[in-house]
């Protein structure tokens, strides 16, 4: 199966998701490669970056989950990853 590298911005606008996002993250964490968060305290709200590598399906499963979520807004880029970049 075709795994992808993707990076997942999200931005949360509604701090009472945040153990809920956190959650789904821990969910999903076999696939994280990194994860960089920043509150900004002023605008009450966090922005988080997520980097991934898996299939598609997964990244749109983790997306999804994310984006269902009350003041939660996610965007996700992806690009080809492993041995088929090469090629």
């Amino acid at each position: 199966m075709e795994t992808r590298i993707a990076l997942v911005g999200i931005i949360v606008e509604n701090l009472d998701k945040v153990e809920e996002v956190n959650h789904i993250l821990h969910d999903f964490g076999q696939f994280i490669i990194g994860r960089m968060g920043l509150p900004i305290r002023d605008q009450e709200m966090n922005i988080i970056s997520i980097v991934v590598e898996a299939d598609n399906n997964t990244i749109n499963s983790l997306s999804g989950k994310l984006g269902m979520l009350e003041g939660i807004n996610v965007k996700t880029v992806y690009s080809k990853a492993g041995a088929n970049q090469a090629e």
